[in-house]
């Protein structure tokens, strides 16, 4: 399961940044969006996948005994998803108010017109 998770982290940042390098607005977004996904799954894959219990310990023992679960990149992707959602909601209302304006998303012809003068 480990190394599928580690090709498919691999395969979604190589798109991403493939997307990235590209001349659109769009495509930007779509590796911006695939990068974080990637980033996501690594932080889950770091945090080593266990089938436990949930990390409580018995008020009669001081450490853990049987595997558990560790909740911080839980916590962490949790936090993650939410930011990057906030991120591209506001990258996307950038991009259509950039294409209004300037009736394009090709950054080479974005970066050579005087409108914004």
């Amino acid at each position: 399961m480990e190394i599928l998770l580690a090709i498919m982290i691999g395969t979604l940042y190589a798109a991403g940044i493939y997307m990235i390098l590209r001349r659109s607005l769009v495509k930007l977004i779509i590796g911006i969006i695939l990068l974080g996904n990637g980033a996501n799954l690594l932080i889950f894959l770091l945090g080593r996948i266990t089938k436990g219990s949930p990390p409580i310990i018995p008020a009669d023992s001081k450490v853990f005994v049987e595997a558990f679960t560790d909740p911080l990149p839980q916590a962490l992707i949790l936090t993650a998803i939410v930011i990057s959602f906030g991120l591209q909601s506001f990258a996307i209302i950038l991009v259509k108010r950039a294409h209004k304006v300037v009736k394009t998303d090709d950054l080479d012809e974005m970066n050579a017109t005087d409108e914004f003068s």
